[in-house]
């Protein structure tokens, strides 16, 4: 027997073998379980995402032996012809090569006629938006009232091509491009159940090809088998594909980490030697970036085969998140200018120095160092910091003995009210979200037998409820070792809260940075020399 074809061979039978696309099945099982079945479907979207597929599953459920439903046999004459392309009552059109009026009206002229064996008569007409405007008019009267033996199933990757008359008489499903982590699984499943070896890594970069479609994916995944003698390896994958192999993206970035130009430019020069197509590499290099961003920002999302690997548990470390942004939209632009540059290596490699040369704002430091006439606003606002090293250390101020300092598990009787930092308090507990809002807007107003009052203003009361008291209480007693009662009451002036404290600080900071630029000889000269303004909104403190 001849070799059949991934994507043939493994094209699901059922509703249920469907891969993505929940939101199609839903719909076509409950109107098939609950006879609510329009007489016209339109099913729309990009090559590969199961629109045939899916038409044909529906023709089975209309006509097989056992009876209309969602789950048809499979081992039926009529389901088994049906899948096998021979069923009479089942009439495939490829619309792009019967675009004549004449073709339509030959076509539609045996609607009238009784199904020859089956329940149903189902015309499959793929690719329906390349019919010319003459076959759509012909094709209207009989989507507007079509006998009751008849269903029109139609299938497009360009809806906007189609009359609106005939979109109006369909019930539309729009097919979305499967994900990827959905592609990935099931190339996984067919391996497996094929008993070929492979690399888990090898999967993914299949998986992006593909864009989407899960023929793609098995149509790479044979090409695949062949090139790597039924051993599929993620190297090999990547030369296939004309990918460079992952470390070197890892390489590149990690330099860039580093601010290390050398590496860089001798990452670069080993990417030549491959005569690799630099904007599939600038592909790659923004991938990793989009899934270091996810990694930072929401870790339970990051796909399996970035969670496990090193370097990219590293560069999560090393890169910040404006870093990843800054990166991303400089690879973004250097993919669409590659084509100007005088070389592809060229225009690469200016697209990574650009990405050296330029940091984001908020973490450009200036330099600490005074000369002449040039003072530095980084020292100034550094110092305006009020919180001493011993207080960082230990939230109990360093008005209590020495003794009782170094021992902030001992009892109550040597803490009080009066010794207790707050505000450093606050930050030790390492509250969250609302639960750590609600602490930093409460001022201490007793600490006393294990007990501590808090006082919040009646404007933030809102933040107060029992749980957020309890987590709050927990924090407390896990951070002094002992058991501690909270309680939290309202006042019309609860003080200085940490909330306050620390507005009031980035307040005096935004100030003295501000008046260390207007007073710098350097920025006064320049405004002089050409009648330039201060943009004081763009001025912001270091931390």
């Amino acid at each position: 027997m001849s070799y059949q074809v991934l994507a043939r061979k493994w094209r699901p039978a059922t509703f249920s073998e469907l891969v993505g696309q929940e939101h199609v099945r839903r719909a076509l099982v409950n109107a098939l379980d609950h006879d609510r079945l329009h007489h016209a479907f339109l099913f729309t979207g990009t090559r590969g995402v199961g629109k045939t597929t899916i038409a044909r599953i529906l023709a089975k459920s209309l006509n097989c032996d056992a009876g209309v439903s969602s789950t048809p046999c499979g081992a039926c004459t009529a389901c088994q012809e049906i899948s096998e392309g021979r069923f009479v009552d089942l009439i495939e059109v490829d619309a792009a090569s019967r675009t004549k009026v004449e073709d339509t009206r030959e076509l539609l002229e045996n609607v009238q006629y009784a199904p020859t064996r089956a329940r149903y008569k189902v015309y499959l007409i793929d690719e329906v938006h390349m019919l010319s405007n003459h076959s759509f008019n012909a094709l209207l009267k009989t989507l507007e009232e079509p006998p009751p033996h008849v269903k029109f199933l139609l299938a497009t990757t360009d809806p906007q091509r189609l009359p609106v008359t005939i979109l109006s008489r369909c019930l539309q499903f729009n097919l979305k491009r499967i994900p990827i982590q959905l592609i990935e699984e099931h190339l996984k499943n067919i391996l497996t159940k094929e008993n070929i070896a492979f690399e888990k890594p090898a999967l993914l970069p299949i998986a992006n090809a593909a864009d989407g479609s899960m023929r793609d994916a098995l149509s790479l995944m044979d090409q695949a088998i062949a090139y790597c003698a039924g051993n599929i390896k993620s190297v090999e994958v990547s030369s296939m594909l004309g990918n460079i192999d992952q470390h070197f993206v890892y390489d590149i970035l990690l330099a860039l980490a580093k601010n290390d130009i050398n590496s860089v430019l001798q990452q670069v020069e080993k990417i030549a030697e491959f005569a690799t197509e630099f904007e599939s590499v600038l592909v790659d290099i923004l991938s990793v970036l989009h899934h270091l961003a996810i990694a930072q920002l929401a870790p339970d999302n990051v796909n399996d085969v970035y969670r496990t690997h090193a370097q990219f548990k590293e560069l999560t470390q090393q890169l910040g998140t404006e870093d990843i942004q800054l990166f991303y939209q400089i690879a973004l632009n250097g993919r669409r200018d590659l084509a100007l540059a005088p070389s592809p290596q060229t225009g690469f490699e200016m697209t990574i120095l650009r990405m050296l040369a330029f940091k984001p704002a908020s973490i450009v430091k200036p330099s600490t160092t005074t000369t002449k006439g040039h003072s530095s606003a980084s020292t100034v606002v550094q110092q305006q910091s009020n919180i001493t090293g011993s207080q960082i250390n230990n939230p109990i101020k360093n008005t209590t003995p020495k003794t009782e300092e170094l021992n902030p598990k001992s009892s109550a009787t040597t803490i009080n009210s009066a010794s207790l930092d707050w505000e450093q308090l606050v930050s030790r507990t390492k509250l969250k979200g609302i639960t750590q809002q609600l602490a930093k807007h409460c001022a201490l107003k007793n600490y006393s037998e294990n007990k501590i009052t808090l006082e919040i203003a009646e404007l933030h009361k809102q933040l107060l409820n029992k749980n957020r008291q309890i987590e709050i209480e927990q924090a407390l007693q896990k951070l002094l070792s002992t058991n501690i009662s909270l309680q939290i009451v309202t006042s019309a002036n609860p003080g200085n809260t940490p909330a306050i404290m620390e507005e009031k600080r980035q307040v005096d900071k935004l100030n003295t940075a501000r008046q260390e630029i207007e007073n710098d000889q350097t920025v006064k000269s320049i405004i002089d020399t050409f009648d330039a303004e201060i943009n004081i909104d763009s001025i912001e403190p270091l931390n």
